[in-house]
């Protein structure tokens, strides 16, 4: 028997710092329904807007089972393709599909995938700071917590930037120095390596927040820090620069967060141009292309590392998870300051124990979600499109965040 797409569901709700949008797939089989993440974060009702006019549509009646079919259709018929916007609705039906499938075969995902190659996945977590001191101390806190991978920062991206020298009439913004974020950072891991050695495995994010020519000074700058990886040390516009940073660092390389078009990561994987690929899962599109992706990677050598703050739902962190015990070529998970309201709200999140992230044994994703309690949380007017949140060089130049 045939079992159909029934309806298609959008749930808003923001429990933590970051929207979310959860996508509900009910079947024609009772009490059989799918969940699937297209958290989108500062689109969020764009995407709903997609989903509900565009996607939901083409989807009703649909074969559940035709997982791969209903992707392309739902990538394709449109024409345009591949924009953050559209990845995220097609990511919150696919998502939803393959969680459906799990379910019906009685299976969590990584079963389906292939199996487990490990029993849970390394995460690295956020040691960020106003100060050194504080970053320091914040990384005691987070060792003393059982974690050993520590993205460090200091200040927000860009640095800690009171003292900039801005023209008369300069506009309101967040504004930094990309010259002055250098050297910051570079002080701050030499304070780090000073108090902890090499035993703590060190991560720090360039958020592409340097031109092309002082990424490159900064990344060999860095490589005497020995970081487990500098991450989107470059922005997806400045790829072809990769080539020139392998031929002139070491340091482990990570790239990936704003990528939504294949053809942003085949080069840099294909030549081996990175270490880690850390794209968005539901930012391309969702499981479907994130299990090619890692089968690719993994064809020369690069890791996983996805793409896991607090804008990622807690069912994409739970598909997140399950491509992480399953890939071979698993590297580290991002994971987020979680909350009490974000394990009630969303049963099944997974659990962290000893800086490992574990599955349950649920078929599908094993998570779920209480809609009454999502309901009262609803999402909250985004911050970063205000005037004093734009971001800006010292001279008031808008710049990328």
């Amino acid at each position: 028997m045939t079992v159909e797409i029934r309806d298609i569901q959008t749930i808003i709700t923001q429990p933590n710092h970051s929207p979310l949008v959860i996508v509900k797939v009910i079947t024609s089989e009772p009490g059989l329904y799918g969940l699937g993440c297209a958290s989108c974060s500062r689109q969020v009702y764009a995407v709903e807007s997609v989903i509900e006019h565009r996607l939901k549509p083409l989807a009703i009646g649909w074969d559940v089972s035709r997982i791969e079919e209903l992707w392309h259709l739902m990538m394709f018929n449109g024409y345009w393709r591949n924009g953050p916007v559209l990845n995220n609705a097609v990511s919150g039906i696919d998502m939803a599909l393959w969680d459906i499938k799990g379910k019906m075969a009685g299976m969590p995902l990584y079963q389906l995938f292939g199996g487990k190659c490990r029993e849970g996945a390394h995460v690295y977590v956020h040691a960020d700071g106003p100060t050194v001191e504080q970053v320091i101390e914040n990384m005691h806190k987070r060792l003393d917590d059982g974690y050993r991978y520590l993205r460090v920062q200091h200040g927000i991206y860009g640095g800690v930037s009171e003292h900039i020298a801005k023209p008369e009439g300069a506009a309101t913004g967040v504004y930094y120095d990309p010259r002055d974020y250098a050297r910051q950072t570079l002080e701050l891991l030499e304070r780090i390596r000073a108090e902890f050695g090499e035993s703590v495995e060190l991560l720090h994010d360039v958020h592409e927040r340097l031109d092309p020519v002082h990424a490159l000074q900064f990344a060999k700058d860095v490589e005497q820090f020995k970081l487990f990886f500098l991450e989107d040390v470059l922005s997806p516009e400045d790829n072809d620069w990769f080539r020139r940073l392998r031929q002139q660092t070491a340091v482990p390389l990570a790239m990936g967060e704003l990528y939504t078009n294949p053809r942003e990561w085949q080069p840099v994987i294909a030549e081996r141009l990175i270490d880690f690929i850390r794209v968005h899962i539901s930012y391309i599109g969702g499981l479907t292309p994130a299990w090619k992706l890692t089968a690719f990677a993994a064809l020369f050598g690069v890791k996983t590392a996805w793409h896991g703050p607090s804008g990622t739902s807690p069912v994409g962190h739970a598909a997140n998870l399950h491509l992480d015990v399953w890939a071979p070529n698993f590297g580290i998970q991002e994971w987020y300051s979680v909350k009490d309201l974000d394990y009630e709200m969303f049963p099944g999140l997974p659990e962290i124990r000893n800086g490992y992230m574990y599955p349950n044994d649920k078929p599908g994703l094993g998570i779920d979600i209480d809609e009454n309690l999502a309901a009262k949380y609803p999402p909250q007017p985004l911050h970063e499109y205000k005037p004093e949140m734009f971001v800006r060089l010292p001279d008031g130049t808008p710049a990328k965040p």
